[in-house]
């Protein structure tokens, strides 16, 4: 990508600022009606260069490697350890998101791909007490952070080619379209829950940062309004991976029947968005 927008410090930590709250459950906040779905070339441009920037200068590969080192060694990390890497893997993770968004092929280039997955099987091994798994999946992080590994995947970053705005907006209403159709299929499984939140997680990370960079009150009623559903699936799937690694459920078959704030959120945004 050339070009690139550069943006100074306060916009980055208003987008910090966003990210960290991406998952806050506010309960009174209400969709804005109509939901602003536009977004130009040039918008478009502007969102991804600022994730990518916010990426490379909070995801630092000596801090990566700092913490996998002493999960090699000590299996888990002490609290202010785990909120470093927790911050660093919300960048990853805000990165993921924008790649999938804007670019043209709508996916996750594959090593970063991969680091992502990692990052995020790592956590849940670390967090559930899982001695081995924390051991494997530290050493692949550790491989996935050596410097050839690390160029590759900045070279990836680089080489993704932005969608037309015209594109952009129809992939946002199939994922929209698609989240209709399995709200209205039998209660999930946690796998198919997982794959719910991811559509919403990807639309929180967009209105989180359109609202860094064009402050506007339905953009940041948006962003509010998908970031409690966030939230509350997130705490729901913390729930359903803990009760998979304990053998309490089956993660790709049992039913997972939603809570009535979960469902009632969910059917209020895929019945509003418009998706034609």
């Amino acid at each position: 990508m050339t070009g690139r927008f550069i943006y100074p410090p306060p916009v980055l930590d208003a987008l910090f600022d966003a990210v960290e709250t991406d998952d806050v459950v506010d309960p009174v906040v209400s969709l804005p009606r109509p939901i602003p779905v536009a977004c130009e070339a040039g918008m478009m441009r502007r969102c991804l260069d600022l994730c990518v920037q916010f990426w490379r200068e909070g995801a630092i590969r000596s801090d990566l490697r700092a913490l996998t080192a002493t999960l090699l060694l000590a299996g888990d990390l002490p609290q202010d350890a785990r909120r470093r890497y927790k911050l660093i893997r919300a960048r990853y993770k805000h990165l993921r998101f924008a790649l999938v968004l804007y670019g043209s092929h709508h996916r996750v280039p594959p090593l970063f791909g991969a680091t992502v997955a990692v990052m995020g099987h790592l956590q849940d091994a670390f967090r559930n007490r899982r001695r081995a798994a924390v051991l494997g999946y530290a050493l692949l992080l550790r491989l996935l952070v050596a410097w050839p590994v690390w160029l590759a995947v900045r070279r990836e970053v680089d080489g993704v080619r932005l969608d037309d705005a015209p594109g952009f907006l129809r992939y946002r209403a199939a994922e929209m379209g698609r989240l209709g159709q399995w709200l209205a299929q039998a209660p999930p499984t946690a796998h198919r829950f997982h794959a719910m939140r991811k559509i919403v997680s990807r639309q929180v990370a967009f209105y989180d940062t359109m609202r860094t960079l064009e402050p506007d009150e339905r953009i940041l009623r948006m962003s509010r309004f998908l970031a409690a559903i966030n939230g509350l699936m997130g705490s729901l799937h913390d729930d359903l991976v803990e009760g998979a690694v304990a053998g309490r459920r089956d993660y790709h078959r049992d039913p997972v029947p939603l809570p009535d704030d979960i469902r009632t959120r969910l059917h209020a945004l895929a019945e509003a968005y418009p998706v034609n």
